[in-house]
């Protein structure tokens, strides 16, 4: 179970960092639930391919038990930042295939 607190969190910020992407980038919105959508796997993503970068390769979960507020933290940026990009490309593509 500890093993998915850190996907989790990557996928509930993907969510919301897609959803506030939306509503940044009126144009390129895919409404609440594509932004969603799109925002859970940009954060799966992101999370999984940023996260140790941001985090310098150290693990999310600390030898003593419990989270390391560094590791949620980076886990919560690349999450959003991933959901958000996601979102942002497929609307565009979505918008460019609509012309």
């Amino acid at each position: 179970m500890e093993s998915l607190i850190p996907l989790i969190i990557q996928l509930v910020s993907g969510a919301l960092g897609g959803n506030v992407a939306g509503s940044l980038l009126k144009n390129l919105s895919l409404g609440t639930v594509g932004n969603s959508l799109a925002g859970l796997v940009g954060g799966g993503l992101g999370g999984q391919l940023l996260g140790p970068l941001l985090t310098g390769g150290a693990p999310a979960i600390a030898a003593a038990g419990g989270l390391d507020p560094m590791a949620i933290l980076s886990q919560v940026a690349s999450g959003g930042a991933g959901g958000g990009v996601l979102m942002a490309v497929i609307g565009l593509i979505r918008s460019m295939m609509a012309k």
